[in-house]
């Protein structure tokens, strides 16, 4: 029987309070980068967090049924190829274009399967802000980081998918934990080869510890109680918040300005995801 969580977000707070955290802990990866490399960098967050949440939730992998490892299996091998990839890409693309196109997953999935007029109006509304937004006049593209994004936006999808399957089989916290064991098993071989970690140095221990809770831990455990209570589609057309959210972050972090049309950007896709969430069913909310 499937425990209960201790407490439970009400979803738009916690798929706000995911997107946050993880632009903000993409700009701290952007300065890694340049010491580590992606597979080091991505391999010290996936790894940390898997360290802090087996520390905190403790779970008991030898009381889950086979019903529940075959949902949590895939699950945490679709988070760690989403992560590895995403780092490759962003590593060789700027923040904002990485995540714009890494969101065509998300939207695909999202478009999939509606029927009303109003879903497909948010749709193209969230689909006009995020070409906005992306830097497509800013110079060439490195066909490669372009790829990787489009690529980890394929793996969105599927975390999503089987996010919200786990999340109906075993408690929240143990989900994220257990997977992200299984993402550790995927991205560290990888880190190790590139060789990132041979110039790694005792104070970065505090930045991948920042990494680890705010791209990993603190985001997928706010996305598990908001997959619990959202449809797929719904949870992606409230992540093209993203984009938006990773522009006001360089502009915090980075002092990164925004255009005109980055405005007209973020203006709407809030006005897609404020739309799709009030116009949701209610035997969604």
């Amino acid at each position: 029987m499937m425990m209960k969580s201790r407490f439970q977000i009400p979803a738009l707070p916690a798929v706000l309070g995911a997107i946050f955290s993880l632009q903000a802990g993409a700009v701290i990866a952007k300065n890694l980068f340049p010491v580590l490399g992606a597979p080091a960098t991505a391999s010290l967050r996936i790894g940390l967090s898997a360290l802090m949440l087996l520390l905190v939730n403790r779970p008991s992998p030898g009381k889950l049924s086979a019903a529940q490892w075959k949902a949590i299996i895939p699950y945490g091998l679709c988070l760690g190829a989403m992560n590895g990839i995403f780092y490759l890409s962003l590593a060789r693309i700027p923040l904002g274009l990485a995540v714009t196109l890494e969101f065509i997953g998300p939207l695909l999935l999202a478009i999939s399967g509606s029927r009303r007029l109003i879903e497909f109006l948010w749709v193209l509304l969230a689909g006009a802000g995020i070409a906005l937004i992306a830097p497509w006049s800013e110079g060439s593209i490195d066909l490669f980081g372009a790829a990787m994004a489009l690529l980890a936006g394929g793996f969105w999808a599927g975390y999503i998918i089987l996010g919200r399957r786990s999340s109906k089989v075993i408690e929240g916290g143990q989900a994220v934990t257990i997977g992200m064991v299984f993402a550790t098993l995927v991205i560290l071989p990888f880190g190790i080869a590139e060789g990132g970690f041979v110039n790694f140095e005792p104070y970065m221990i505090l930045s991948g510890t920042a990494l680890a809770l705010l791209c990993s831990a603190i985001p997928f455990t706010l996305e598990m109680q908001a997959l619990k209570q959202l449809p797929a589609k719904t949870f992606s057309i409230l992540m093209s918040l993203e984009p938006a959210i990773a522009a006001l972050c360089g502009l915090v972090f980075l002092n990164e300005q925004l255009a005109f049309r980055e405005w007209a950007a973020v203006a709407l896709v809030v006005l897609a995801s404020t739309g799709t969430t009030l116009s949701r069913d209610r035997k969604n909310l």
